[in-house]
């Protein structure tokens, strides 16, 4: 289990990154045929993703649930580039998946939302938790100075630290 920090914790990023949330929805809970496989696929990716490196881009993820996750990446290019690699375990998941809900789009839910973030325009504090979200792919600073409070952590220039 990982180390609960008991302090107030901001965290900062070096340049801009990528935040994408992406999820799944089971309509139809007895077709277990058709969510079973889009389930199982998402483990698969992020085993290949930790295992290649810091090259990808990818910075890290939070949590493999249902509803969904949130995943950190230092770039949309290279987010595209891993969702259209053909060598990618994404590719043919991605193609499976079409292939089977071309005719039963309503038995499960796919979704996702990409948000580009330019450094500094972003805030956020974590108390009495481990390293968790942006604190755990970035770095973790005390939230207190100029990481006191949402306003000034917004507009905070790591670089000047």
């Amino acid at each position: 289990m990982a180390k609960i920090i008991d302090r107030r914790m901001s965290a900062i990023m070096e340049g801009d990154f990528v935040v994408f949330l992406i999820g799944m929805r089971i309509n139809k809970p007895w077709k277990v045929h058709k969510w079973w496989p889009v389930f199982m696929a998402m483990p698969k990716m992020i085993r290949e993703l930790e295992a290649a490196g810091p090259e990808t881009g990818f910075l890290g993820h939070n949590g493999i649930g249902l509803g969904g996750m949130v995943q950190y990446w230092r770039s949309f290019d290279h987010l595209e580039a891993y969702a259209r690699g053909r060598e990618s375990a994404h590719w043919p998941a991605w193609v499976a998946f079409n292939r089977r809900m071309k005719d039963s789009r309503g038995d499960v839910g796919i979704w996702h939302e990409t948000y580009r973030i330019h450094a500094g325009d972003y805030e956020a504090v974590y108390s009495g938790m481990p390293p968790y979200g942006l604190g755990r792919v970035g770095s973790l600073v005390p939230a207190d100075g100029a990481y006191e409070a949402a306003r000034q952590r917004m507009g905070a220039d790591p670089a000047a630290e």
